[in-house]
């Protein structure tokens, strides 16, 4: 037989888009379109509605960039369609192409009813099923004009303070259309087959057959009258569409899904928008289908719908009770997991599962991140710790260099937890379950012979207004057809029970999900990221020093709902195109404005505890709130302000222009350039500095990755860097028996960029402090600070939540060599055996580990800090300005002195005076530096009890003695819902009312105090 794919499958594509698909709508007429475009930002419903409209017509322009303009659409049912069913097609000038990224619409009905949304791919809205003649019609539409920014080039588009006024979009057509639905039908029957076919090998015979069938389809329409001849088009597909699948057929369970990033090429407030259009979407869809399941996580979206559109929220909440419409996840938002602290992302899981309990009384057992980029080690633990059983991600996809070897895996944590993970093979989260997506998902799936079952999310995100009618027509379809796998719309739940029940002995992965790409994320926007850690340390302050005073003062009163408003402040800007920088300008604008708006009120709380302790004298009180004491004041408490009993520090200068200076601990030599040269460890002997070469280097690298801007960076840079020593003034500008500072100036770049260090040695400190303030202008291009060291060290530690993560130095394998930028919290440790260093920061995460040999024999680690960077997409002006960045060399330092040194960089003392001198004793108080006072807070029930948070946080097994410092009437270990740990042991307290303590390695341990 001659080979006629070709001519068949061009043929189909053709008759399709030519005149099937035009024939799903046979009449009709325009409706009246009035229009009224509101001034500034988006309007309440009420607002839109009775608002002063005026003529417009299909074919207008409309709407400047970020702009809302309300439509009032008019019309009659033509009597001769009476019977007919209905629907208005109202395109507000999509491009079909993208599913998203553009306008959108939300309908109402005249009395303020959300109906559904109008997206590229969903732009209808049935009238009925059969009409009246004569029926009028009146609806409105709310359009936002949301700019295309998806080209990846400069554009100040992204902030509506610099975006062009002019309009964006022409209305395409507002007509009142009469629905075929044996059309609408055949068009399913014909993209289903087609897209199963070409997923179907060249020699498959169950390929020929789908030709065959769709041949004489094609043979039976009538060109001239589609709608005529359309039933007997589709019972030429019948016999091809029955045949059932193949015993042996993956099963792919198909989870409605709409992945809305919380902002991103759109500000916040129009992702308030996008979720209850989204939400509206899914409503109407699921009236329509009861057997259709769609799960949406992030629990600040549904809040926002709660606040600002409640008639929807109340139709989702009505879905959630019949269990289609699913809450998943379990966090605030879908969050960043690389940067977020640790006490942070418990709070996600906290405030995410509460408000699903509270509201829809729904226990969330998946945590469903997609899309954030890659995955903590220190993940499994919370997930366990949260009530949570199960893992989803899809985004490890991406990776450049190396292929995930599972898709059905136990991940193991850095404490051993392990959770049952998914990882879908089918590639994306945005499925539309054509036939080809759904055959590379089962050819494509790594656990053939041990597993047979998928997830695959499928739906438009991202204002692409979720799945479709489409979609579920196509699930329908692929239930049980022969080619294909066996497709099933359930929940999550489903799925992963049945995924873990056949393949509980699935492979271990143990330790982080790096994703290879995005690498860039740790690092841009570094005031986001400042904002983010200094909120994170405020609030561990207010909270410590408000609940000490709750407990100590009597009236005090611990604000509660301030700190979960700030709480939940905090943990939205954590979402995974917020703190990671690639979100637009205006994202970022706001984010930098509400930032500053939450330390104020952190540090009005803060003060306010802070006096109520104190009382009212002459005396100063200096208040420590890190976990570890320092200078004779204890962690957790306040002490008067303490006389310096270490030795002074001394300032000498050196020949060549530089400064030596001392303190019993460390002597620092700053060489002429203003370079560190020498940092010598007195107590070991040991030179910290590799020789020849000098710490504090400040580097500059090109930084032009091949894509992805604000996401990227390519190992390239590395080929090209620019040392920073040229100076401009150096000077040793404050000398005494307390502290030296050595201040260096320079300049660099063509656009009169400047920087200002000034590198600080203390009575009895352990670190070189460097506070560095950069003007910076540079474009596309990637600031470090380089520490080479004399250590031979085979591995770093990098602090992530609840503990460190270990990396190897080598780049032995591709795994190792792809990981050639790390994140770090607030530390970064080297070692061999009997010595290492570390380089501590405030608000630092982007970080790089390489390791040279010398002609000495002798090796040189090199820890860099990545401080700025200047892409230009989606933001054309990130990081321009000034920033002050705190970070500190550490030599000498063991994990153990890493994380102390950390976390008091990040949490400096503060003094309070006009008190009453008494010190302050902390609420409470652990005898081992090793286990980690990560919280200190009352429980969130308001019941009074105390609750804190402890780690292991050296990697090892730790015991000690948690003594409270009040009475106590018992002890609960709790889980993140500070709720009573099932198979918990009980917590007795010893006769001198301390409780003793066991922590395996990195173990969280979270317990309810209840006073006495």
């Amino acid at each position: 037989m001659h080979d006629d794919r070709s001519i068949v499958e061009h043929r189909l594509r053709r008759v399709l888009a030519e005149r099937v698909r035009p024939a799903v709508r046979s009449l009709s007429v325009p409706l009246t379109v009035e229009r009224w475009a509101a001034p500034g930002e988006p309007v309440p419903v009420a607002e839109g509605l009775a608002a002063p409209y005026g003529p417009a017509a299909a074919g207008e322009a409309w709407g400047p960039a970020w702009g809302t303009t309300w439509f009032r659409l008019g019309g009659r049912v033509p009597e001769e369609w009476a019977g007919r069913t209905v629907e208005a097609v109202l395109d507000l000038g999509f491009d079909r192409q993208m599913p998203g990224f553009q306008c959108e619409g939300l309908v109402y009905r005249p009395d303020g009813e959300a109906v559904k949304a109008l997206n590229p791919r969903n732009d209808w809205v049935r009238i009925g099923d059969r009409v009246a003649g004569g029926e009028e019609v009146l609806l409105y539409v709310e359009a936002s004009s949301n700019p295309i920014l998806v080209d990846h080039a400069p554009t100040y588009e992204g902030d509506r303070l610099t975006a062009r006024d002019h309009p964006l979009y022409r209305v395409e057509r507002m007509d009142l259309t009469v629905f075929e639905t044996e059309v609408w039908e055949l068009v399913q029957d014909l993209e289903v087959l087609d897209s199963l076919m070409r997923g179907l090998g060249g020699d498959d015979a169950r390929r020929h057959e789908i030709l065959r069938a769709l041949e004489r389809s094609l043979d039976a329409v009538d060109l001239g009258d589609v709608a005529g001849t359309a039933a007997r088009a589709r019972t030429e597909l019948a016999d091809v569409l029955a045949a059932p699948a193949n015993r042996s057929a993956h099963r792919i369970s198909a989870v409605g899904h709409a992945h809305i990033d919380s902002a991103w090429l759109w500000p916040l407030r129009e992702t308030v928008r996008k979720v209850a259009r989204t939400s509206s979407n899914m409503v109407a869809l699921m009236d329509d289908h009861p057997d259709f399941v769609f799960a949406m996580s992030q629990a600040q979206q549904l809040a926002w719908i709660k606040e600002h559109r409640p008639e929807v929220f109340a139709k989702v909440k009505k879905k959630i009770a019949d269990g289609q419409f699913v809450p998943v996840g379990g966090m605030w938002v879908e969050s960043d997991t690389n940067m977020v602290g640790g006490e942070a992302m418990a709070r996600q899981f906290l405030y995410g599962k509460k408000f699903f309990l509270d509201e829809f009384g729904v226990e969330t057992n998946e945590v469903w991140l997609p899309d954030s980029f890659g995955y903590t080690a220190a993940m499994p633990q919370l997930v366990k710790l949260s009530g949570s059983k199960w893992f989803l991600t899809q985004k490890i996809s991406w990776s450049q260099v190396n292929r995930f070897p599972h898709h059905t895996f136990w991940w193991e944590g850095i404490d051993g937890t392990r959770v049952f993970t998914h990882f879908p093979p089918v590639d994306t989260y945005n499925s539309d379950l054509g036939g080809e997506q759904m055959a590379h998902a089962a050819r494509n799936y790594r656990e053939k012979g041990r597993g047979s079952r998928s997830l695959a999310p499928f739906g438009w995100g991202d204002g692409g207004g979720g799945p479709t009618r489409e979609m579920l027509a196509r699930a329908r379809r692929l239930r049980d057809l022969e080619g294909s796998p066996r497709v099933t719309v359930e929940k999550p739940s489903e799925f992963f029970a049945k995924a873990e029940a056949e393949y509980p002995d699935a492979p271990v992965w143990a330790g982080e999900l790096y994703l290879e790409l995005h690498r860039g994320t740790y690092t841009s926007q570094a005031k986001t990221k400042q904002g983010n850690r200094h909120s994170e340390s405020l609030l561990r302050e207010a909270e410590l020093w408000a609940a000490t005073a709750a407990v100590r003062v009597p009236g005090y009163a611990y604000p509660q709902a301030e700190l979960e408003r700030i709480w939940k402040t905090v943990l939205l800007h954590q979402f995974h195109d917020i703190l990671p920088g690639s979100s637009i300008a205006w994202v970022h604008r706001e984010a930098r404005e509400t930032y500053a708006r939450v330390r104020a009120e952190l540090e009005s709380i803060t003060v306010g505890a802070q006096r109520a302790l104190a009382g009212r004298g002459e005396e100063t009180l200096v208040f420590n709130a890190a976990p570890h004491g320092r200078r004779s004041v204890p962690a957790g408490g306040a002490a008067p302000s303490p006389a310096r009993t270490t030795a002074p520090v001394t300032a000498t200068a050196r020949d060549d222009g530089g400064f030596e200076l001392a303190n019993g601990h460390l002597r620092i030599v700053v060489d002429g350039r203003g370079l560190v040269v020498s940092a010598y460890d007195v107590a070991a002997r040991r030179e910290s500095v590799a020789p020849g070469l000098a710490a504090n280097l400040l580097q500059i690298h090109p930084d032009f990755p091949n894509m992805w801007d604000a996401w990227d960076i390519d190992e390239f840079y590395r080929h090209n860097v620019t040392d920073l020593t040229d100076l401009d003034a150096l000077a040793l500008t404050a000398s005494s028996d307390d502290l030296a500072t050595v201040t260096v100036s320079r300049s660099f770049g063509g656009s009169g960029s400047t920087v200002t260090q000034r590198l600080t040695l203390r009575s009895g400190a352990r670190v070189l402090d460097i506070e560095t303030d950069v003007d910076w202008r540079e474009t596309e291009k990637f600031l470090k600070a380089a520490f080479p060291l004399d250590v031979k060290a085979a591995r770093s530690a990098a602090e992530t939540q609840f503990g460190h993560v270990e990396r190897a130095t080598h780049t032995n394998t591709s795994w190792e060599a792809a990981k050639f930028e790390i994140c770090a919290h607030r530390w970064i440790q080297v070692e061999e055996p009997g010595w290492g260093a570390a380089v501590v920061n405030d608000s630092t995460y982007g970080h790089d580990v390489t390791r040279d040999m010398r002609p000495d024999g002798g090796q040189t680690t090199t820890v860099r800090l990545s401080l700025l960077r200047a892409p230009r997409y989606p933001d054309p002006e990130t990081d321009q300005g000034t920033h002050r960045l705190r970070f500190a060399l550490a030599p000498g330092a063991t994990i153990t002195d890493a994380v102390r040194e950390g976390h008091w960089i990040n949490l400096p003392e503060r003094t309070v005076t006009g008190a009453s001198g008494a010190p302050v004793a902390p609420l409470l108080t652990v005898d081992d530096d090793r286990v980690v006072v990560e919280a200190v807070k009352l429980a969130e029930d308001a019941s009074g009890d105390v609750v804190v948070r402890l780690y292991e946080s050296a990697g090892g097994r730790a015991s000690g003695t948690l003594t409270p410092g009040f009475r106590t009437a018992s002890i609960t270990e709790t889980d993140l819902l500070e709720r009573p740990l099932p198979g918990a042991p009980a917590h007795e307290p010893d006769g001198a009312g301390g409780l003793a303590l066991e922590l395996r390695p990195f173990q969280i341990l979270t317990l309810r105090l209840a006073r006495a």
